[in-house]
């Protein structure tokens, strides 16, 4: 029986999950899948330039497992470059590290900001000040999590 994927920490979700060659319909295209996890290691050390030890570190993964990872990413991205084909980010073993819920308690509007930014001055909706954390977030505050969403396994 193979070993159980660890849960990889990704900071952000992409804003674009899907790439193609221009020019060349969909329906006659091959695709790549990368998986999220693997967009944050790609993001981590060739964008962000960091060493694979820190990279590794902020994934909450090994050196060798973050090695492995951008590995296989660079492999399927040079894939795709190489044979035209495109590229589609989605799934992967990952738990969203870093964003809280909050809720306005004026016209209901809820939205995430980063864990360490501190609590919202106002709704980005009303610009009321009746900001308080989403009801799921105290819940999962209380229960020991701190600025990480269970959410792991694969998706």
């Amino acid at each position: 029986m193979p070993r159980p994927f660890k849960c990889r920490r990704v900071n952000c979700e992409p804003e674009v999950s899907y790439f193609k060659p221009r020019g060349i319909p969909l329906t006659k295209l091959d695709e790549v899948i990368l998986t999220v996890d693997e967009f944050e290691s790609i993001r981590l050390a060739d964008i962000e330039g960091m060493y694979q030890e820190e990279a590794a570190k902020e994934m909450d993964v090994s050196r060798q497992t973050f090695g492995n990872i951008v590995k296989s990413a660079h492999r399927k991205i040079a894939d795709a470059l190489v044979k035209g084909k495109a590229i589609k980010i989605k799934g992967g073993v990952y738990d969203m590290a870093g964003m809280i819920k909050f809720k306005c308690y004026e016209c209901s509007h809820v939205w995430e900001s980063p864990f360490g930014s501190g609590r919202p001055e106002e709704c980005p909706r009303c610009q009321s000040k009746n900001t308080h954390r989403a009801e799921e977030e105290r819940e999962y505050a209380r229960a020991g999590g701190f600025g990480r969403r269970r959410r792991c396994g694969r998706i």
